[in-house]
């Protein structure tokens, strides 16, 4: 205990020129960048009536951040000043000379003219107001100073001005040398309001109580809303370290050490500064005073439920699960409603990784509406859709129930639950295959987060939802062919979301997705083959689902199927039916290019029973398109027309440009194999009509730029010109034809193998 008694007492007045009066007794302490706070205050009562209402307003507008902020250099002090008020700024330079070159009793004449601005029937500043309790703060730590801490403060304050003084000297030298316009710039108004630099922080002294308190809650607003415009894990970790030295029982600086350490995925820090927080603040006795005798016992619960939480967060499901017990136990103890209903809702996260069970989690929602906790019910009724929707209900039902969870987010003005909500709505639309319901939900998602900002100039965009919309915009786009929007909206994203921060791995995942598509359109197989392991990285179900498709690419049939096959099983085991039918439909594909055509009929089906059971519509078109080309094989072309005709449309609505293609170029294959029993004047028309949809698809093709397709359809396009007697526009697709059949490797050309 010797070593913790001997921390909370250091003094640091021996470094940077601080003095510190006493660390408990006094909550801020007088340094010579609020001395020349001071002198500014004086000088600004002093101007009176001679300052217009704009510099006036200027002014009161830079005192609050500069009171609140941590010390900084004069020049940059004086720099803030002359944008608002040059004449002032003159004032403050000559009154700090005169005292720094002075002798030791004009700085004490100069604390004892402060206490003038209290005094007459108007004073200059009330006592209550934010200037006036800086200006008794300072006066009190001031007068508790001792005759040797007066000297040394008097010391600082001269090196503090002639530190300003060369710096000024080494500008004009540098200015004689250089064009003075291109240094002549304005200070703008976030170097102030905004968030405080790295190098600003680690150039001042210690903070004292109020700045500290100030900076932890700058921090943590910024970790919440936009994680970029704060300090680097490093920095501010170093920053927290500092702040704990001169005060190891600052319970919010642990707590602000444990937001930093999940920033960077550090498990043991995290868990260390938890606990850290948990035991300082049952040590203060902050939780008591608020609380009663009740105080001790709701930080033990609520620190075995964060812990809990921070478990689950790394994947520890049964450390989390023994913590959450503790914490429902203390709370039965205490008769604590609000932290059982929040076990209760961890509870149903845990149980989740088990087994699918609604009946914690509606009764949790019951419950949490009972004892008035709307954020709780509305996260609870999200949670009930989102397990719905994997569930295969009905879209309108999920719709309903996410409207009534948005009446009580605008009831309770909970704005980031709207924001998650809507989110959620983008990712279930996506999900059933509505492209264009997604887009419109996206759009407004981003509507609504460009005209809400917070403080210091922060947009509230930020956050999990903004960056799971926008990859869900980026992959929108991809799919529609607009690489260059896509390319520019990955761009946005990692500029909003840098790869140390929480979020960056959606657009991560996202990027790597979207390049290993335009590798596989292109024919870069080996290109896409490098990507395989980022992909595998960031999602193991979707790394091991593409090494697959490169595999078939590159018609290495048997090993392409090992892999399909253990994926299935896998995904049939964690009940991951979107990918299921994926997995499915490229084993049938297999199966095809192995000239198994009737196996791959059971598998087709088994699919779509899958994708209708779970009312995933895009998927059962996409295998209806799949069972279409299956009875082209067979030779029953007649028959895949007539389905073609009833799975066709949502593709052509809400499918990506690729699909499009595929399903055009089968519908003209149909058309062809349909024509050979017709007469001759309808077999032209039908084979004039399926020229029609090759030109479609061709379109389509060349929007993604998938070379191989495009062989293939002007190879097509060639034969039936020249059945046609069309020897022009036969000569035309046969060159472009064999200009692409150069480039690319010859692997044949596959007309009937494949549906893709």
């Amino acid at each position: 205990m010797a070593s913790v008694h001997e921390s909370l007492y250091f003094n640091p007045m021996l470094s940077n020129g601080v003095v510190h009066a006493n660390v408990f007794g006094v909550r801020d302490w007088v340094t010579p960048h609020k001395m020349a706070l001071l002198v500014l205050l004086s000088e600004l009562g002093r101007a009176g009536a001679q300052l217009g209402l704009l510099e006036r307003r200027r002014l009161n507008r830079l005192l609050l951040p500069l009171l609140q902020g941590p010390d900084m250099a004069l020049s940059r002090l004086r720099k803030a000043i002359e944008e608002c008020c040059p004449h002032l700024a003159g004032s403050v330079h000559i009154r700090l000379k005169l005292m720094a070159e002075g002798e030791l009793k004009d700085m004490e004449q100069f604390f004892d003219d402060l206490s003038d601005s209290f005094s007459g029937t108007e004073p200059e500043v009330h006592k209550t107001s934010v200037v006036g309790l800086f200006l008794r703060h300072m006066i009190l730590a001031y007068n508790k100073l001792s005759f040797s801490q007066v000297y040394k403060l008097y010391t600082a304050l001269q090196q503090y001005f002639q530190k300003d003084e060369k710096k000024n000297g080494a500008d004009e030298n540098e200015m004689e040398l250089t064009n003075p316009e291109e240094l002549d710039g304005k200070m703008e108004k976030e170097e102030l309001d905004g968030p405080l630099r790295e190098e600003e922080i680690a150039c001042s002294g210690p903070l004292s109580q109020k700045q500290a308190e100030y900076f932890l809650s700058q921090q943590a607003s910024l970790l919440k809303n936009d994680e970029t415009k704060a300090l680097a894990p490093a920095s501010l970790q170093k920053e927290l370290n500092n702040l704990l030295k001169f005060n190891p029982d600052f319970a919010e600086a642990h707590y602000l050490s444990y937001l930093n350490s999940l920033r960077v995925q550090d498990v043991f820090s995290s868990t260390h500064s938890l606990l850290h927080y948990f035991d300082r603040l049952i040590l203060t006795g902050a939780e008591s005073k608020s609380n009663g005798d009740e105080g001790y016992g709701r930080s033990l619960r609520y620190a075995a439920l964060n812990l809990a939480a921070l478990h689950c967060r790394f994947g520890h499901y049964q450390q989390a699960e023994l913590a959450l017990q503790e914490a429902i136990r203390i709370a039965q103890e205490s008769n604590d409603h609000v932290c059982l209903q929040h076990c209760l809702s961890w509870l149903y996260i845990l149980e989740q990784k088990i087994f699918d069970s609604c009946v914690l989690l509606e009764h949790s929602v019951n419950k949490s509406l009972h004892f008035g906790l709307p954020y709780l019910a509305s996260l609870g009724i999200q949670s009930l859709v989102q397990q719905r929707a994997f569930a295969g209900k009905a879209a309108n039902k999920l719709m309903d129930a996410l409207k009534d969870s948005d009446l009580l987010h605008w009831k309770h003005s909970l704005s980031e639950l709207i924001d998650i909500s809507i989110a959620q709505k983008t990712a279930i639309w996506r999900l059933y295959g509505r492209s264009t319901m997604a887009l419109q939900q996206a759009q407004t998602l981003l509507s609504m987060n460009s005209l809400e900002a917070v403080n210091v100039g922060v947009q509230q965009n930020n956050t999990e939802s903004f960056a799971v919309v926008l990859c869900h915009l980026a992959e929108l786009h991809a799919e529609q062919g607009y690489f260059a929007a896509a390319s520019e909206i990955l761009k946005h994203l990692k500029e909003r979301f840098p790869p140390n921060s929480q979020h960056a791995q959606l657009w991560m995942l996202f990027d790597q997705k979207i390049q290993f598509e335009r590798a596989m359109n292109d024919g870069r197989y080996h290109i896409a083959d490098s990507l395989v392991a980022g992909i595998t990285a960031l999602n193991s179900i979707e790394g091991v689902y593409r090494k697959a498709i490169v595999l078939k690419a590159q018609n290495q049939m048997s090993e392409a199927h090992k892999l399909l096959q253990k994926l299935l099983i896998h995904c049939q085991k964690i009940k991951n039916t979107e990918m299921v039918i994926s997995v499915l439909l490229s084993i049938a594909e297999l199966y095809w290019r192995s000239s198994c055509h009737t196996i791959a009929l059971p598998v087709l089906l088994q699919a779509l029973a899958l994708a209708r059971e779970y009312s995933l519509q895009y998927l059962a078109s996409e295998t209806v398109l799949n069972l279409a080309f299956s009875q082209l094989i067979l030779g029953i072309p007649e028959q895949a027309l007539n389905i073609l005709h009833m799975a066709i449309e949502p593709v052509l609505a809400h499918g990506a440009v690729l699909d499009k293609g595929c399903a055009m170029f089968l519908v003209a294959k149909c058309q062809v194999a349909s024509a050979a029993s017709y007469t001759p004047q309808k077999k032209i028309e039908a084979l004039e009509s399926a020229i029609l949809n090759l030109n479609e698809a061709k379109t389509y093709f060349a929007k993604v730029d998938c070379k191989e397709q495009l062989r293939d359809v002007l190879y097509f396009q060639a034969r039936l010109f020249h059945t046609l007697g069309k020897t022009q526009e036969r000569n035309k697709c046969a060159m472009l034809f064999r200009q692409l059949h150069q480039e690319l490797p010859a692997h044949g050309v596959p007309l009937i193998n494949a549906f893709k």
